[in-house]
């Protein structure tokens, strides 16, 4: 059993090892674009494109990250950021069978954020800059 022992603690050894570089990894993978993200304030939001002659739309903003696809609302899109920065980032994403697009957010306050965006939903191309505004809870 002194050998099985020794394995063991060889093994545990090495998983803490392991977990202790792991961590901070995953730490850093998240501190760009969700820090980012993380400041914008839950609730109901206001997305309004003047160039769209006024289209709005209306976002209960639980998940910030749907700001990043407007028009592709909750479709199961997947993103990769292209840009990542304190005040923001640009994100391409694909959401099968509707379509991809690319948006960069910027965000001017923890109420208040500029989106543009652009791509294809459901066969149909779009590209507009678009402010967004909280302007209320859900």
């Amino acid at each position: 059993m002194g050998r099985s022992g020794a394995a063991r603690r060889r093994g545990a050894l090495a998983l803490g090892v392991a977990t202790a570089f792991a961590a901070p990894a995953l730490a850093l993978a998240y501190s760009g674009p969700g820090e980012a993200l993380a400041k914008l304030e839950r609730g109901r939001w206001l997305v309004r494109s003047a160039a769209r002659g006024g289209v709005e739309h209306s976002i209960c903003l639980g998940d910030p990250a749907l700001l990043l696809q407007v028009e592709h609302g909750g479709a199961g899109c997947a993103h990769e950021w292209v840009r990542s920065e304190a005040s923001g980032g640009a994100v391409q994403y694909t959401c099968p069978g509707h379509g991809f697009g690319r948006t960069d957010l910027r965000i001017e306050t923890p109420r208040v954020a500029t989106i543009d965006t652009q791509g294809l939903v459901d066969g149909r191309p779009f590209a507009y800059r678009a402010t967004a505004r909280k302007v209320s809870t859900c």
